[in-house]
């Protein structure tokens, strides 16, 4: 497509019943909105030629502000446990006053693409009110082709207004916020909100709903592939390392965040990547903090110094700081979005308890158990009131995009396991050595090392023992690493202490999956970490 797109006066937008007096501006490329954003003042230039935006009340996603249409042919189709319902009537009134308020604004259009499977994509128009948030989506989804685009028909159509206030009372929300969406007709309308992130996570949402009736299993992780076509998924939620580890200049990186598993492999549901820039740094993380000085990439919350240079250890505005850039800024990205089937698939952790290690291979059962439970932990000073580790379960790894029970996509990635023989593995990057606050986090050379070993094979053919509280298998011994680390207890000072820590984490565990025990087999129930007696 043309850099500068088109740009068509007082038109209605296909597919989206919009009709404006202001201008339409379709497809813009990243100059001329870089250009359009700074002339409204919705964002301005860092000192490398990043765009950088305020994303202003909202520094994160607004789950509870997010509401899915139950009609007839939702009705027993969703998770309406996890997923706030909406009516019909009361999606309609909201579209009717998404559209009046747009009645006089200029608008940005994109017309994307989500999944890099075509057969299987969902192609997706985004109709945003500021020039960084159209930016912002042309990064992260697929940019189509100029062929694409001649024939472009949208199945999905986003529309993303900052500046409308929702009504509760007519609207069925919960604050002036609302995200809403309707899965029959696949519109999304998102308010009250500038978090850009909103958006991509709308066509998560959706494929997530899609995808398993067709047979393909959709997942929040990242993925990358070795020379010989061995391709690797990893699991995990913000802060395990889903995007750091899976960035890794031996492999091609097929992407960061999204990806679904069909007949024919695994495929990036995305076009570019979403990083978290907190504490970032060209010695941990070259080829990410490469993408901050690229011109096109959009810095969000990031606080600058007086020459407009990033301070990535500024964690003031928010520590969810974070950086949207094309999938080709890095350099050993692949240019399909596609590989084959998994070998191995890694399922992380930031077990800020100090009990898990850095590393154990898990059966089928218990894989899916883990997937299910979809742990990891919070940490003091990350959240207000939060003063000490809390253990935080997110099913399926991504609770807040799956519209869906969580036993569908269990049950789905079993198969998926058991079909294609792939080794499964809980990598831990939390704490150990103590809790956190007393032990130091586990050492980033320590994990990518055990990784590497998982990855090329040769992890398998070393000697394992049952770890005695979830039961799952852990290396005694591995090349180059040292054996203390590869026994949690044995890095604590006091090992009755760790007992104590280790049954605290089980009933955790097994109190959260109460609610999944209906929904399982005996094997996934036997998976189960057992309470053992501490130590006196």
């Amino acid at each position: 497509m043309s850099e500068t797109g088109k740009r068509n006066p007082a038109c209605g937008i296909e597919t989206a019943g919009l009709k404006t007096s202001g201008e339409v501006r379709y497809n813009f490329g990243p100059a001329s909105l870089v250009e359009e954003a700074i002339r409204r003042g919705e964002a301005r230039l860092t000192a490398h030629g990043a765009l950088v935006a305020d994303t202003g009340q909202y520094t994160g996603r607004s789950p509870k502000d997010k509401f899915v249409v139950r009609n007839e042919a939702t009705e027993s189709q969703v998770w309406w446990d996890n997923n706030n319902a909406m009516t019909q009537a009361q999606f309609d009134a909201l579209h009717a006053d998404f559209l009046a308020h747009a009645a006089t604004k200029d608008l940005f259009v994109q017309d994307l693409i989500g999944g890099a499977d075509r057969s299987l994509a969902l192609p997706t128009r985004v109709i945003t009110e500021y020039a960084w948030h159209s930016l912002f989506i042309r990064n992260l989804l697929i940019r189509p082709e100029e062929a694409e685009l001649a024939s472009f028909v949208p199945e999905m159509t986003i529309i993303d207004l900052p500046s409308f206030r929702a009504d509760n009372a007519r609207h069925g929300g919960r604050s002036e916020t609302l995200i809403a969406v309707d899965l029959t007709r696949k519109i999304v309308l998102i308010g009250g909100t500038k978090y850009a992130g909103e958006m991509k996570k709308s066509v998560f949402t959706a494929l997530n709903y899609i995808l398993p009736a067709k047979g393909v299993m959709p997942m929040h992780c990242s993925a990358n592939e070795g020379p010989n076509g061995d391709a690797a998924v990893f699991f995990g939620l913000s802060g395990t390392g889903k995007t750091t580890l899976s960035a890794d200049p031996k492999r091609t990186l097929i992407g960061d965040d999204e990806h679904g598993w069909g007949p024919d492999g695994i495929f990036n549901f995305e076009g570019g990547c979403y990083a978290k820039t907190i504490r970032l740094s060209a010695e941990a993380e070259p080829e990410i903090f490469a993408t901050t000085r690229r011109f096109g990439t959009v810095l969000e919350n990031v606080v600058l110094d007086e020459k407009r240079v990033p301070d990535f250890d500024d964690g003031s505005r928010t520590e969810n700081t974070r950086c949207a850039y094309p999938l080709d800024f890095i350099p050993n990205a692949s240019a399909t979005g596609r590989a084959s089937h998994p070998k191995n698939i890694i399922m992380l952790t930031a077990d800020a308890f100090g009990v898990m290690p850095p590393i154990a291979k898990l059966t089928p059962a218990q894989a899916m158990y883990h997937f299910l439970s979809g742990y990891t932990a919070k940490v003091a000073g990350t959240e207000r009131g939060v003063t000490e580790p809390e253990a935080t379960f997110s099913t399926c790894f991504g609770a807040p995009f799956m519209p869906r029970h969580p036993s569908e996509y269990g049950n789905l990635l079993r198969q998926l396991i058991a079909e294609h023989n792939v080794d499964c593995w809980l990598v831990n990057t939390g704490w150990t050595g103590g809790a956190y606050g007393v032990g130091s986090r586990m050492p980033i050379k320590a994990t990518r090392a055990l990784l590497s070993a998982a990855l090329d094979g040769s992890l398998n053919s070393v000697e394992f023992r049952t770890d005695a509280n979830f039961g799952f298998a852990v290396p005694v011994s591995v090349p180059g690493i040292d054996g203390k680390i590869l026994d949690p207890r044995s890095t604590w000072a006091d090992g009755a202490a760790y007992d104590r820590q280790a049954k605290k984490l089980v009933s955790m565990f097994i109190d959260n999956f109460s609610k999944f025990e209906s929904h399982v087999d005996t094997t996934v129930l036997g998976a189960a970490p057992q309470v053992r007696q501490a130590a006196e």
